[in-house]
């Protein structure tokens, strides 16, 4: 196994890590283009079903995300799970890619356009196949997970881009709740009682 660590723990390197990556995610929301958001937020709001696909941690984000989707009372699905519908006309697709090439959420894109969806890309790559695919390209100015030389974020792979999907969909459902008024005991009621 390969030694990991070669310096000796102390918890001011902890303190400088958590500082980096906080400050390496405010600076990307500060970047995000919001009046692409809230069209995303108006197309989410008009769907039938809204359904979200990612691999890897981007996935794990987007599972985040579509939690809160359904606590707003949007009938959400996540792509792969054994419930999940086929997706229609004017249902709409949250899919996430940092290269915006992953081979599975780009066919679930053009599969998703092919049915009359829509497809809200969450990217770093505002000219990749996911992008091109998509009906709103929802930039997150962070590295990808090739970022090799650390030039768009001193953090391992696409960390950023991945904390960012989870922090900036977060925001995308607080706006929606706040507009829509629901008092957070209302979206309570749909909070799971089967664990």
């Amino acid at each position: 196994m390969t030694q990991i660590v070669s310096k000796k723990l102390d918890s001011s390197l902890f303190v400088d890590a958590a500082r980096a990556v906080v400050g390496e995610v405010g600076r990307v929301s500060t970047g995000v283009h919001s009046p692409a958001w809230v069209r995303a937020g108006a197309l989410l709001l008009k769907a039938p079903t809204v359904f979200t696909i990612g691999t890897g941690r981007s996935g794990l984000a987007l599972q985040m995300a579509a939690m809160r989707f359904m606590h707003l009372g949007l009938p959400t699905h996540v792509v792969g799970e054994t419930t999940a519908p086929a997706i229609g006309s004017r249902d709409v697709l949250v899919a996430a890619s940092g290269s915006g090439s992953t081979a599975r959420v780009v066919r679930a894109a053009q599969t998703a356009r092919d049915q009359g969806a829509d497809v809200i890309a969450l990217t770093t790559a505002a000219d990749s196949a996911l992008a091109k695919a998509a009906t709103e390209v929802l930039v997150i100015p962070a590295a990808d997970k090739q970022d090799f030389d650390g030039s768009a974020s001193a953090q391992y792979a696409g960390s950023l881009f991945e904390q960012s999907v989870l922090l900036i969909t977060d925001a995308l459902f607080h706006t929606l709740w706040k507009t829509g008024g629901s008092q957070a005991r209302e979206l309570w009621r749909l909070h799971a009682n089967l664990e």
